[in-house]
């Protein structure tokens, strides 16, 4: 019988550690640098992008009115709210949405899709990146879109 050795690299940060635009991790060859938007309150689990070389790779972004704590009435409002949020993420890297190389959209109905590409497209100058829209259920506070996505800096 033969034997598989497996050797794993174990990254430690303590737990409730917030990041911020300077946090820097090194992973093996790959510096990985933690960014979080300015004025972050929460202490959830996550950064709001990695940036790893040229690669930005950025968490899932809700819509969500910052006044009502709830999504907008309009379809429209609600995409330009997670998108605005996409090119915040962005920003913390200097990079745009034409940096962007994959986009995925959860979205709680999918009748919906016309809708959301109708704002969506206006965020792009020349070309749009590639693209999941999935059918996802019930999202967070009542979100009817959850976007995340990578940028590749250009």
């Amino acid at each position: 019988m033969k034997h598989l050795s497996l050797a794993l690299a174990v990254v430690t940060l303590p737990l409730g550690c917030a990041f911020d635009v300077d946090s820097k991790v090194s992973v093996g060859a790959a510096e990985h640098q933690f960014l979080n938007s300015p004025g972050r309150t929460d202490n959830n689990p996550y950064s709001t992008a990695v940036r790893v070389g040229d690669t930005l790779y950025i968490s899932g972004n809700i819509g969500i009115d910052p006044e009502t704590g709830r999504p907008p009435e309009t379809v429209e409002e609600e995409v330009r709210l997670v998108m605005d949020d996409m090119q915040q993420a962005l920003d913390l890297a200097d990079m745009t949405t034409d940096d962007l190389v994959w986009v995925q959209v959860f979205c709680s109905d999918v009748s919906l899709y016309d809708a959301f590409n109708k704002a969506y497209r206006t965020y792009f100058s020349d070309h749009f990146p590639a693209r999941a829209f999935l059918g996802s259920g019930p999202l967070l506070r009542g979100a009817r879109f959850e976007v995340n996505g990578i940028a590749v800096k250009q």
